[in-house]
């Protein structure tokens, strides 16, 4: 047996749609989760949308549970919260996070689940896979006390490792980016704020997260010597341009790259991406990050939302949809 549901597909570049996908049985060992918020991740997912994920990169890009191939037809997503209906008894009714695409209901192992804390709202909850990047990006990075940081680019990414870096003791953080209206969403992370040319420099670190060569070239400008540009940026098929002049090598500059693909190689041996997973959702028992959930569509809107979304017609951070719990399902 199996039931009818609903999933987000990428028919072609430009143009998504809702299918109905079949769904087993869980098969002991699995577990059958009922969505309840998914969120979409703007930067990643409008550049799948787009068809811009370069050919070389296609196995590289694949999220966890992806169905297709790029450019497309193509299920891509992974910040999916639901409920569990069926599935171990440790699990039953718990409301969990998984790297799943947009859906109704889904079945997956249920070691690829992580059930989310109690005082973290299904809403919040669909940050996790964003903040374990940031979680990840700050273990290559190795901020200390007292650092001057910089975060350049006040998107998903950038501001949950802004609020991240704000809780460390004595570390000066500055959210940095090119649209004044995130002076707000600043403010409430507990962070400075700064248009680019204004920003301050002499910098320890710079975390750049832009995914612009301007970005990039800025993030290097504010560095003091013998600093680094941390780099969360994924660029998709466009071209990078930096300058590599001026003080970059008197001042002995790094570039490092970062991606949560892989823990970390500072906590490699020491922790798995299921505890970096969990970490991410008990870091959010912080309501600070509700500042990035800047709007919410019914599920059934998404392929008109995904489109406003990537024309930059529709303005977000992290813009989540909901699920009625009484989704259309039956027997096939």
């Amino acid at each position: 047996m199996s039931m009818q549901e609903l999933a987000f597909w990428l028919r072609e570049p430009g143009c998504g749609e809702i299918r109905p996908v079949p769904v087993p049985d869980p098969a002991p060992g699995e577990v059958l989760v009922r969505t309840l918020r998914s969120g979409v991740s703007r930067g990643t997912e409008t550049l799948v949308y787009d068809g811009r994920v370069p050919a070389s990169q296609y196995d590289v890009m694949r999220a966890p549970f992806q169905d297709g191939e790029f450019p497309g037809p193509v299920k891509y997503g992974y910040l999916n919260v639901g409920v569990v209906e069926q599935g171990p008894r440790e699990l039953r009714g718990r409301t969990v996070f998984c790297l799943y695409p947009h859906q109704t209901a889904y079945v997956v192992p249920a070691g690829s689940v992580t059930v989310v804390p109690e005082g973290v709202p299904a809403s919040r909850a669909v940050l996790a896979g964003t903040l374990e990047t940031a979680v990840n990006a700050l273990w290559d990075a190795g901020p200390l006390l007292g650092d001057r940081v910089c975060v350049v680019g006040a998107g998903m990414v950038g501001c949950c490792v802004a609020r991240l870096l704000a809780r460390f003791p004595g570390v000066r953080v500055t959210l940095v980016d090119v649209d004044p209206g995130r002076a707000d969403v600043a403010a409430r992370l507990g962070v400075g704020f700064a248009l680019p040319p204004e920003a301050p420099g002499g910098c320890d670190l710079v975390v750049h997260a832009s995914a612009t060569s301007a970005g990039l070239q800025r993030s290097l400008e504010l560095l003091a010597p013998e600093g680094t540009v941390v780099e969360l940026s994924w660029y998709g098929d466009a071209e990078t341009h930096v300058s590599l002049g001026g003080a970059f090598h008197s001042g002995r500059l790094r570039i490092r790259a970062s991606q949560v693909g892989t823990v970390a190689a500072s906590r490699r041996g020491r922790r798995t991406t299921a505890d970096r997973m969990a970490l991410a959702l008990d870091l959010l028992r912080d309501p600070a990050f509700d500042a990035l959930l800047t709007g919410e569509s019914r599920f059934e809107d998404l392929p008109e939302v995904m489109s406003r979304l990537a024309g930059g017609r529709l303005a977000a951070l992290c813009h989540t949809l909901t699920y009625e719990m009484e989704a259309t399902r039956c027997s096939v």
